[in-house]
């Protein structure tokens, strides 16, 4: 009878433990009906309410690529034709920059040459024009003294003037 009691208290734990497997799988069981429940009538919220917006989103989609293709290529083609002006801007400027700094030293050489030309004009009228024209004055102021001499003495011989005033 040992062995039957063991036996007995053996069976009698295992359906204990058959029977609350059966009620845990039973708890999961209601667990998972209730959640499913409340998946599918999220899903049936988001069915409602997220895919006609999807739906017009993918429509809007497929209205706008087109024409964002042509943009795009739009961009592009003027994307390369502002490109192509500017760096021909920028060569016509480069040419007027060199053009204009060749002018810039052929004016400083013109004016430099102009001022070269009115100091050896100015010295040349100084030595021609200037120095003949003080020695002529020298000539006339010595000849105006001798005349102006000559005729004082004759006044100074009348009046008695002494002759020392003649020199100076």
């Amino acid at each position: 009878m040992a062995g039957m009691d063991k036996l007995t208290i053996f069976i009698g734990v295992t359906s204990a433990a058959v029977v609350l497997q059966m009620l845990i799988l039973l708890g999961m069981y209601i667990a998972m009906r209730k959640t499913t429940s409340r998946m599918e009538a999220l899903a049936e919220d988001v069915r409602s309410k997220a895919l006609p917006v999807i739906d017009t989103a993918q429509s809007m989609l497929a209205v706008v690529r087109p024409k964002m293709e042509a943009i795009v290529a739009n961009v592009e083609t003027s994307t390369t034709a502002v490109r192509g002006q500017i760096e021909r801007l920028d060569a016509t400027l480069t040419d007027v920059v060199d053009r204009t700094r060749l002018q810039v030293i052929r004016a400083d050489e013109m004016v430099t040459r102009i001022m070269d030309r009115v100091e050896s004009t100015t010295e040349t009228v100084q030595h021609k024009v200037t120095s003949p024209v003080r020695h002529l004055n020298g000539l006339l102021a010595g000849v105006q003294v001798g005349v102006e001499s000559f005729f004082r003495r004759g006044n100074r011989r009348t009046e008695g003037a002494p002759q020392d005033e003649m020199f100076i």
